[in-house]
């Protein structure tokens, strides 16, 4: 059910051609980045991350809202800690999916 609704809403969204959350053209990306860039199911895991993180954010008060992009914040300083490692970047990945899936499944919402 949940992957369904993720993949509804990255469905439901206009995405450019290099899917990735930041520009795969730029010159200078780190290892980190360049291997999301390359490698297309962790590119895929960063389009539903940042398609998951700007619902949840426009879902909350600024309270909140801050809470959630500071721990984005630090999950990208964990990221990038795995250069260009795969294996460690898919975890990553997983991981904070699952975290803003958790959040949104927590939703008081009506049947």
């Amino acid at each position: 059910m949940r992957r369904a609704l993720s993949l509804a809403i990255l469905l439901s969204l206009p995405l450019p051609a290099a899917a990735a959350s930041f520009d795969c053209s730029l010159a200078g990306l780190s290892p980190n980045e360049r291997a999301i860039c390359d490698n297309r199911d962790l590119n895929d895991a960063d389009v539903e991350m940042a398609t998951l993180l700007k619902f949840l954010t426009g879902l909350f008060a600024m309270g909140y809202r801050g809470e959630i992009l500071d721990d984005q914040a630090a999950w990208l300083r964990q990221r990038m800690a795995c250069e260009a490692d795969i294996t460690c970047i898919r975890a990553a990945y997983a991981k904070r999916i699952g975290a803003l899936q958790a959040i949104y499944d927590g939703i008081d919402r009506p049947l």
